[in-house]
Parts: structure tokens; sequence; C-alpha cells
């Protein structure tokens, strides 16, 4: 029942991309695509959240379960925020590569986070005390801040702060920078923070 709540997840990550790519081919007409984009995210985080309710309630957990989660969060939390990204104009080549970062930061994260959480200290429950880095759920928080920029009209040409070093090989938009404040967070090894 659980890794079925996960799968839902991986579900909604894939639909927002697609719904991204949607928004494309509409030459950016369609814009409820956009917002289909948006909205699976948190929807995916809702599944997160009940998956491991559910495993809990049932008393059962597995390796297959932990591993479900991880590949189901990156696609929901590390590629389609970054591909909502793309798809409302951060489009040079160093945004890409920012991008690409970022997301790559949300592998790490996922990655150590399961190789790491059994040497994790634990409270009388068994839970980990603490997540090492920020989850890559947190990033719900960046498509937050887009849905806030599309509501102001702020996307695609009217991206906020605009670009630095506009029509050269190193041409970005500074609001990049959020993603990779973000994609750093989740990879920090001193960034301990409490679970609640």
């Amino acid at each position: 029942m659980a890794d079925f709540i996960t799968l839902l997840n991986g579900y909604c990550g894939f639909n927002s991309i697609v719904s991204s790519i949607r928004y494309v081919m509409s030459d950016y007409t369609q814009t409820h695509y956009l917002l289909r984009a948006m909205a699976f995210v948190p929807l995916g985080l809702f599944f997160d959240f009940m998956d491991g309710r559910v495993a809990r309630w049932r008393n059962k957990s597995s390796l297959m379960g932990q591993e479900l989660d991880s590949l189901a969060d990156l696609v929901s939390f590390g590629v389609a925020p970054a591909i909502i990204a793309f798809t409302i104009g951060f489009q040079t080549t160093v945004d890409t590569v920012l991008l690409t970062v970022f997301v790559l930061c949300g592998l790490t994260r996922l990655a150590r986070f399961n190789v790491t959480v059994s040497h994790i200290p634990k409270d009388s429950k068994g839970k980990s005390k603490y997540f090492e880095g920020t989850p890559i759920p947190t990033t719900l928080a960046l498509v937050t801040v887009m849905l806030f920029w599309y509501s102001r009209d702020m996307i695609h040409d009217n991206l906020p702060f605009s670009t630095a070093f506009p029509n050269t090989l190193i041409e970005f938009h500074p609001a990049i920078l959020l993603f990779v404040l973000s994609g750093s967070a989740m990879i920090s090894k001193s960034l301990k923070i409490p679970k609640i």
C-alpha cells in the first residue's frame, strides 16, 4: 500500500513535467498547463507525506520502499521544478547548467540520505532526529515563488532581476541563483534540520 502511494508521488512528478511540455507546445498560450505543472508538485508532496504514514501505520517498511521514495522524490521535487523553471524562461546556457546542478544536488542528497540514514541518531520511536541538509521536498518553496512570479506576470521576458551579461556566452538570469542556493542547502553536511 505504501509503495503504491509512493508511485502516486512519481506519477505527479512525471505529469508535472508533461504539463510543462504541453505549455511549451502551445507556444506559451495555454497557461492552465503551467498551473497544472505547478499544482502537481504539492500533490506529490501529499503522497510523499502519506506513504511514510501508511508504512508506519501498517508497521511495514522495506529497502524497496526507501529506494522508490527517493526515486519518486527526485522526479517530483528535483526534475519537475527545474523543468518548470526552464519553461517560464530560465533558458540561457548558464541557466540550464545551473538547473542541472540543482537536479544533481537533489540526486546527491537523496543518495546520501539512503546511505547514511542508519547512522543518524534516532529518537525513542526509531525515527531519525534530524535531516542532514534540507530535504528535497523543500523545493516546493521554489515552485511557490514561481507561482508568485506567474501571478505578477514576471515570467519569460519579465523574469525578476532581468539578465546578467546579456548577449554574451555567460548570459544568465540572476534569479536562477535561488535554485543554486536550494541545491547547496540540500547537499550541506553541516546543516542539520530537526525533524518535527
